[in-house]
């Protein structure tokens, strides 16, 4: 299974407009991603209410997680490339 765990970059933390905007890549993916904080059970990647249920601030560490198949690493790695940002800023 790939994961990888990123520090969330936006300046409002997975939160309104920065959730939004992940949880709409995650969909795209062609294979189901999780995401958790710490210890936490991971929640889909997928779901608004349980991303915004993380309560991720920036600078949160978070570790996501796919399914193993076909663009499994990818998926990952965009995901990740995309909470590393500022989602916050204009041009995100």
């Amino acid at each position: 299974m790939p994961t990888r765990t990123v520090v969330v970059g936006s300046a409002s933390g997975l939160h309104a407009r920065p959730a939004a905007l992940f949880v709409a890549a995650a969909a795209k993916q062609p294979v189901q991603v999780t995401i958790r904080t710490g210890d936490k059970k991971p929640v889909p990647a997928r779901s608004m209410l349980s991303v915004l249920s993380l309560g991720a601030k920036k600078g949160t560490e978070v570790t996501l997680e796919a399914v193993d198949g076909d663009g499994a690493q990818a998926a990952v790695d965009a995901l990740a490339d995309l909470l590393e940002r500022d989602l916050d800023a204009d041009d995100a």
